[in-house]
C-alpha cells in the first residue's frame, strides 16, 4: 500500500497523499468499530457480520483492479532480490530512522495494548475505570485522530521532517507523563486520562504521513518496495518488544507499574537525538 502511495504521487505532494491514506485508516477503524458494534448490539449475528466483512473486502478488490493504473516510468524496475535489501541496509540515513522509528511504533503500540489494562486496574490509585468509561476515552483517541490528521499535516507542511517527527516524538513524553497521572492522582482521573489520550492522538498523527513520506524519498526510485518493506518490519519489532514490556509493567504492583509511563517518557530523549542525527545525514546528502 504505501509504495503504491508513493508511486502514485511526486514531489511535495506525497506527503500530502500519505496523510490521506491515514485518515482513511483512521475513518475505517473507527466506522468499522461503530458499525460493527452498531451491527452486534442490533442483530446478535456474528456471522453475518464476517460476511459483510467478506463483500466490503471484494469491492475493495474491485475499486483497485479497476480504478487505480500504473503509472508510466522511465526508470525500469531493478532486479536485484537479495542484493537489493544489501543496498538498503547500507543507506545510514535508512538505519538511522530505523532506530528512532522502532522506538516510536512501540510508543504506538502501548496505545492499543498496555493503556486499556492500565486504565482498567490502576487508574485513580487502583479504583479503576468502567469498561463503559474505557470504550467513550478510546473513542474520543480515535475521533481526535480522524479530525486532526488534515490540520496537523497543513500545520507541518513546511517542516523538515526531522523536526516534524521531532515535535511528535515530544509529544509522545508529554503524553506519556499525562498517563502516569492517571494512576499517581486520586481525584481528576478522567481529565488526565482525556489530555493523555487528546495529546497522543496529535502525536499519531504527526508521525504516521511522515515517516512513510520520508522512507519513500529516501528510497531509490527502483527500490521503493525494499525500503517500505523495512518501514514495515520496524512496526513488527516495535509491537512485539512494546506489548512484552507492558505485560511486564502490568504485573507489577502501584507505584511502579505507574514509573512505567515515566521511563518511557526518558526514553523520548534517546529518539530525539537519533532525529537529530538523521538531520544532519540528510543535510549531508543534500550538500554532496
Amino acid at each position: 500500500m504505501e509504495t503504491l502511495v508513493a508511486d502514485l504521487s511526486i514531489g511535495e505532494e506525497r506527503r500530502t497523499a500519505y496523510t490521506l491514506t491515514r485518515l482513511a485508516d483512521s475513518t475505517g477503524l473507527g466506522g468499522g468499530i461503530i458499525l460493527g458494534g452498531s451491527w452486534i448490539a442490533l442483530t446478535q449475528a456474528y456471522r453475518t457480520l464476517f460476511v459483510i466483512d467478506a463483500i466490503s473486502f471484494l469491492i475493495f478488490f474491485a475499486i483497485i483492479f479497476v480504478g487505480i493504473k500504473e503509472v508510466p516510468r522511465s526508470l525500469r524496475p531493478s532486479r536485484l532480490g537479495w542484493q537489493g535489501w544489501l543496498v538498503a541496509l547500507q543507506d545510514r540515513r535508512l538505519l538511522t530512522f530505523v532506530a528512532a522509528n522502532i522506538l516510536i511504533t512501540m510508543y504506538l503500540s502501548q496505545v492499543h495494548s498496555t493503556m486499556p489494562l492500565y486504565f482498567k486496574n490502576f487508574a485513580g490509585r487502583g479504583q479503576g475505570l468502567s469498561e463503559v468509561a474505557i470504550t467513550g476515552l478510546f473513542t474520543w483517541h480515535l475521533g481526535l485522530t480522524v479530525i486532526s490528521q488534515l490540520p496537523v499535516a497543513y500545520r507541518l507542511r513546511r517542516w523538515t521532517a526531522p523536526h516534524a517527527l521531532m515535535l511528535s516524538v515530544g509529544l509522545w513524553g508529554f503524553g506519556f507523563l499525562t498517563i502516569a497521572l492517571v494512576g499517581i492522582s486520586a481525584e481528576d482521573v478522567m481529565f488526565w486520562a482525556i489530555v493523555g489520550l487528546g495529546v497522543l492522538a496529535i502525536a499519531t498523527v504527526a508521525y504516521l504521513p511522515l515517516a512513510s513520506a520520508l522512507v519513500a524519498d529516501l528510497a531509490p526510485e527502483a527500490m521503493r518496495g525494499v525500503y517500505l518493506s523495512i518501514n514495515s518490519l520496524c512496526w513488527a519489532v516495535g509491537y512485539c518488544i512494546g506489548p512484552a514490556l507492558g505485560g511486564i509493567a502490568l504485573d507489577h504492583r502501584q507505584p511502579w507499574v505507574d514509573f512505567y509511563w515515566i521511563g518511557l517518557a526518558l526514553t523520548v530523549g534517546i529518539v530525539l537525538i537519533i532525529l537529530l542525527q538523521l538531520h544532519q545525514l540528510l543535510l549531508q546528502t543534500v550538500a554532496d
